[in-house]
């Protein structure tokens, strides 16, 4: 760890645990990269996530978004190709992005698909999966409604699901936020995480609640604070 960070963790206290705005001020005071780092939420859930019924997925629309250009890229054809473009969409196409993708190109942050096409785009599982670029029906981006699904995204539409130790990651927008927007976009993800609640979790659904920057300490914030 460097001198910086180790600066930054003497002056969290991570024997006790912080109300959402007080997380936020002690995130921003010992910051000391020298670009507009990401804000991220770390979510630890009581769920078991080796149970199919137990894993938490879900996407919530950002109210002041993620504070960054989002490169879309859309499979259509035909009408739905047009309509892509028409709606903003920055990469287009059918065989030919399945190509350059399996060639080791991808410079795009989310990919839309019109069901139609998922027979084709399957065959990227392996390359987009692990990445979380995957068109999803549960997460709107498998759909024929493709203008809707483009401005949502671009506005700063955010996907998750636990990770293998029930534990939810999210971008919440950049260090450089006012505090009151970073504290909007983290309580909409919170109340979206919490809605998809599975029915069969028992016992605590929330247990543990982190806030960070790219190269900060993360912050314990206090659950009851934000339920």
């Amino acid at each position: 760890m460097g001198k910086k960070y180790r600066e930054a963790r003497r002056r969290i206290d991570t024997t006790r645990q912080y109300s959402l705005e007080e997380a936020i001020d002690l995130m921003k005071e010992t910051a000391y990269a020298r670009f507009d780092e990401t804000v991220d939420l770390a979510i630890n859930l009581g769920v078991d996530p080796r149970k199919s019924d137990q894993i938490v997925r879900g996407s919530v629309v950002l109210p002041h978004g993620l504070g960054k250009k989002v490169r879309v890229l859309v499979f259509a054809k035909g009408e739905k190709a047009k309509e892509a473009e028409e709606a903003g969409a920055d990469y287009v196409g059918a065989e030919d992005l399945v190509e350059r993708i399996q060639d080791g190109w991808l410079e795009f942050d989310r990919a839309i698909a019109t069901p139609d096409m998922m027979g084709m785009v399957g065959r990227l599982g392996r390359i987009l999966g692990p990445r979380g670029l995957m068109p999803n029906p549960k997460t709107g981006t498998v759909t024929f409604e493709l203008e809707k699904a483009i401005k949502e995204v671009s506005a700063g539409k955010v996907d998750y699901r636990t990770d293998k130790t029930g534990i939810v990651h999210v971008s919440i927008g950049k260090l450089s936020f006012e505090k009151n927007k970073l504290i909007d976009n983290a309580r909409a993800v919170i109340d979206s995480v919490l809605r998809a609640k599975p029915p069969s979790s028992k016992g605590k659904y929330l247990k543990k609640l982190y806030i960070s920057s790219t190269m900060g300490v993360g912050i314990p914030i206090d659950v009851s604070s934000v339920t």
